[in-house]
């Protein structure tokens, strides 16, 4: 068997090639701020042997099929496979021990339900401020995953998930609207009213079951979850925790808010936009950042973006990012490390995350148009003050479960909505013309602080 080593995420590598971390295009993050490889950080644990245990008996099960498939059956065949594919495989590492099936270690994989689009991800970050629509959301989520199955389509349990979560809708009408502040709360009988009786909502989404017409279902799916995204913003109108004292006194954003950056070749060359209309010389990407999920980090970068700090600044691009070219000490604030993950009232500080062990953030970085904070160049417990980058997530290079090699390891803070074909076109030298605040500014809490 050749000699194998792992890496992060459960992924298996020929030990010649070199992680990820270390070819990341001709701008190599791992001499930039922050971008060492994986197994330089702190909190990066050792990897398990379970992917060991996949390629074990991968290899075994390829010598049964090479030196007996000319002599046995179909039947035998089978039989074969399926004793290989649940048989216990003896491994002896390190003077430990381990008996671990196939199927054991593809379970233990990361969750293959990690949001894979920038709508999806912020849509789940928002707070759970009521119950009621959580669930509603939930049930729907699973529809959308349900979707995904290639062959035939489950319409029965799609169907359980809607009637569910319009029964719950129902019963908790008065609760969700109660939950949205006095000001808002015409604003959220219609959202609520459009769900429940809508031409696309849950009725709807039943109708289009019952036809079992699978685009028609993702259209109305994706209407009511949109619904629920505008109830839930109503709902959470402020962060539903408290900040640790030793940060109160630095900028937030307690909410959601919207930067624009617009950008332009170094060389004087165009942009190719999605939306047509022939070259063009200017591009445009929004953002929008979380503060439910990361306060201090997106509040550091909007208060940076309106202060202008951002205007002028060259990118940097390699295959897997593209980084502003900024590091300056006399810009924001060095942060601590800060991730929210699934499941958590609240972020941690100062802690990245174990993947490997069911760690996973709720802000992933595997997610294309992605944009987190760099690592400071005094201490990886820490972001840099003010160099971030966009993540340019590729599955083909992913770890198993589809998840970054570095997944856990930053403070993602936000995600490319609009303009995210132009993220593959940046080139190093390209520059950001303008970075604004256009929406949310009202979220940004400046607390007392001289960051510039």
């Amino acid at each position: 068997m050749a000699n194998l080593i792992l890496r992060s995420c459960c992924s298996v590598v020929p030990s010649s090639t070199p992680h990820p971390s270390w070819r990341l295009g001709s701008g190599d993050f791992s001499h930039i701020h922050g971008f060492a490889p994986s197994h330089h950080r702190r909190n990066s644990r050792s990897d398990t042997l379970l992917v060991r245990a996949v390629a074990f008996n991968q290899n075994k099960q390829t010598e049964i099929q090479k030196g007996w498939v000319s002599r046995v059956g179909a039947a035998t065949m089978a039989a074969l496979t399926f004793f290989q594919m649940t048989a216990s495989v003896h491994l002896v590492c390190s003077n430990f021990d381990w008996r671990l099936g196939v199927a054991e270690a593809v379970l233990y994989s990361p969750d293959t339900k990690v949001p894979r689009s920038a709508e999806v991800a912020l849509r789940r970050a928002i707070p759970a401020v009521n119950p009621a629509t959580k669930k509603i959301q939930e049930s729907l989520e699973d529809i959308f995953y349900l979707l995904r199955i290639p062959q035939r389509k489950p319409f029965g349990t799609m169907e359980t998930d809607v009637k569910k979560a319009l029964k719950l809708a129902m019963e908790e009408r008065d609760s969700i609207i109660a939950t949205a502040p006095f000001d808002d709360r015409d604003k959220a009988t219609q959202l609520y009213d459009s769900l429940i009786n809508g031409k696309v909502g849950l009725p709807a989404m039943l109708d289009a079951i019952a036809a079992k017409d699978p685009d028609k279902i993702s259209i109305r799916l994706q209407s009511s979850l949109d619904t629920i995204a505008a109830l839930e913003l109503l709902q959470a109108p402020a962060l539903p925790y408290l900040l640790p004292n030793d940060y109160q006194e630095l900028p937030r954003l307690t909410g959601r808010a919207t930067v624009e950056f617009i950008l332009k070749r170094g060389d004087e060359s165009t942009f190719t936009i999605a939306s047509g209309g022939g070259p063009q010389d200017i591009g445009k990407i929004e953002v929008i950042l979380d503060g439910y999920s990361a306060p201090l980090t997106a509040g550091n970068f909007a208060s940076l973006v309106s202060k202008g700090a951002y205007d002028g600044i060259t990118l940097r691009a390699t295959e897997q990012a593209v980084l502003s070219d900024n590091e300056r000490s006399d810009l924001g604030t060095a942060l601590p490390i800060e991730i929210m993950p699934a499941g958590e009232f609240q972020p941690l500080y100062r802690t990245t995350l174990n993947v490997q062990d069911g760690e996973l953030p709720v802000l992933p970085l595997s997610v294309y148009g992605a944009v987190a904070m760099a690592h400071s160049t005094k201490s990886e417990d820490f972001s840099a003050p003010s160099q971030f980058f966009f993540y340019l997530y590729d599955r083909r290079s992913a770890g198993l479960g589809g998840l970054s090699f570095d997944e856990g390891q930053f403070s993602v803070f936000g995600y490319v909505t609009k303009g995210k074909e132009l993220l593959s076109q940046l080139r190093t030298g390209d520059i950001i013309v303008s970075a604004k605040l256009i929406s949310g500014a009202d979220r940004l809490i400046q607390a007392g602080i001289n960051s510039g």
